[in-house]
């Protein structure tokens, strides 16, 4: 087991840490974005995938919703 730390701010953050080992050693690495990139100052986005149109949102407790 590996010992625990707290990255700090100018660390990016890998959302595998904490993650099973993937199956395979060819799986690709996981891109991590602040959310701050995304909504840019904005409460809500519009994000196009495949087709169907999503909006991600903050909520007033600072958490996101994805919504169809």
């Amino acid at each position: 087991m590996k010992p625990t730390t707290t990255p700090s701010s100018a660390e990016p953050v890998n959302a595998q840490d904490d993650a099973p080992a993937p199956a395979t050693q060819d799986a690709h690495p996981v891109s991590v974005l602040p959310s701050a990139d995304l909504l840019r100052g904005q409460k809500a986005v519009a994000i196009d995938h495949n087709g169907s149109l999503y909006r991600l949102q903050t909520t007033r407790q600072g958490k996101l919703i994805l919504t169809k």
